[in-house]
C-alpha cells in the first residue's frame, strides 16, 4: 500500500476528514510523511491505527485514554476492565433513574414528592432499614405486643443487591411511599391495637405454627376454587368451611368473621409482596380476596 492523503483516509473509513485531521493534530494519529508542499500522507499503519482509534471511542473511551492504549501506556484490556466499571456504574444510575421517573408517572406526585422520590431511590440499607424501623415504632408504641411477633414483623429489612433490578428498585420506592401514608399507618396501628387486646385478654398472640399456615392456606385455597366456580358464600362450599373455621378457632361465627377482616388488608399484604421482591424472596400467594370470601360466609348466619 502507498501512501494515503487524509481524503483518501477518510474514504476508506468513513471518517469524516475534519476529525482525521483533530486527532492528527492531538498526536494520536502522526502522518507516516509530508509532501513537499506540506500535506500529510498516511500509510497502511496509520490506516489500522485510525481503526483502532475509532474503535475504541466508539466504545466510550475518552481521548485521554485512548491515547494511552495506542501509546503503550495501557493494554486495551487495561482500559476495557476501566471502563466496564464505569458503564456498569453509569448502567445503575440509569436504573434508579428509570426506577424514580416510573413512579412519577405511577403516583403523579407534586414538585415535592418528585424529590423526595429521587432521595429515596439513593438510600442506603441503612437508610432504607432506619424507615422501616420508624413505621413499626409508629405502628406499636406503647402496646403490649408478643416480642417475638414484634421481632418477627422488624427484622424484615429491605436489602437492594449491589445491583438491582428495575423491578426491585420501583418495589422499593413503592415501599417507601407506603410505610409513609398515613392511612396505612393507622390501618397497621388498629391491628396492633387488636392484637395488644387479645394478650391483654389472655391469647399468647404467639406466630402461627407451621401446621396453623398450611390449615389456613388450605381454606384460602379452597376458598378460591370455590370463588372462580362462581359459589357465594353462602354456598354448601363456603359453609363448609366455616364450620371448620369456627370449630378450629372455638369462637362464634361473627367473632371469627371479625378475626379475619380485621387481619385481612390489600395493602398489608402489598407490603409483604414488595419486600418479597426486594430482597429476592418467594412470593408468599395473594391471600385477601379468599379472606374476604370466608369472612362474608361466616357472617351468614352469624
Amino acid at each position: 500500500m502507498g501512501f494515503l492523503t487524509i481524503g483518501e483516509l477518510a474514504r476508506r473509513t468513513g471518517l469524516t476528514t475534519r476529525t482525521i485531521r483533530f486527532y492528527s493534530d492531538e498526536g494520536l494519529l502522526p502522518p507516516a510523511e509530508r509532501t513537499h508542499a506540506g500535506y500529510r500522507l498516511y500509510d497502511g499503519e496509520s490506516l489500522a491505527r485510525l481503526e483502532l482509534l475509532r474503535t475504541l471511542r466508539e466504545l466510550g473511551l475518552g481521548l485521554p485514554e485512548a491515547s494511552a492504549a495506542l501509546a503503550g501506556r495501557s493494554t486495551v484490556a487495561e482500559l476495557a476492565r476501566r471502563h466496564v466499571e464505569l458503564l456498569d456504574e453509569q448502567m445503575r444510575v440509569l436504573r434508579v433513574r428509570r426506577a424514580v421517573l416510573r413512579a412519577i408517572a405511577r403516583t403523579e406526585p407534586e414538585l415535592d414528592g418528585v424529590r423526595l422520590m429521587k432521595n429515596l431511590a439513593t438510600m442506603t440499607d441503612a437508610q432504607r432499614a432506619a424507615l422501616i424501623d420508624d413505621f413499626w415504632n409508629e405502628v406499636n408504641a406503647g402496646l403490649d405486643i408478643n416480642p417475638d411477633f414484634d421481632a418477627g414483623m422488624r427484622s424484615a429489612k429491605p436489602v437492594l443487591p449491589d445491583d438491582p433490578s428495575p423491578e426491585q428498585l420501583e418495589a422499593w420506592l413503592e415501599l417507601a411511599e407506603l410505610v409513609q401514608d398515613k392511612d396505612f399507618r393507622a390501618r397497621i396501628r388498629a391491628m396492633s391495637e387488636a392484637h395488644a387486646a387479645a394478650r391483654e385478654a389472655g391469647e399468647t398472640m404467639d406466630e402461627p405454627s407451621s401446621a396453623a399456615k398450611e390449615q389456613w392456606l388450605g381454606w384460602t385455597a379452597r376458598a378460591t376454587a370455590a370463588r372462580e366456580a362462581g359459589e357465594e358464600p353462602a354456598s354448601a362450599a363456603g359453609q363448609e368451611l366455616a364450620a371448620e373455621i369456627t370449630a378450629e378457632f372455638g369462637v362464634s361465627r361473627a367473632a371469627a368473621a371479625e378475626r379475619i377482616e380485621l387481619n385481612t388488608d390489600t395493602r398489608a399484604e402489598r407490603y409483604w409482596q414488595l419486600m418479597a421482591t426486594i430482597n429476592g424472596w418467594p412470593q408468599w400467594p395473594a391471600q385477601v380476596p379468599a379472606a374476604e370470601w370466608l369472612a362474608a360466609a361466616l357472617r351468614v348466619h352469624s
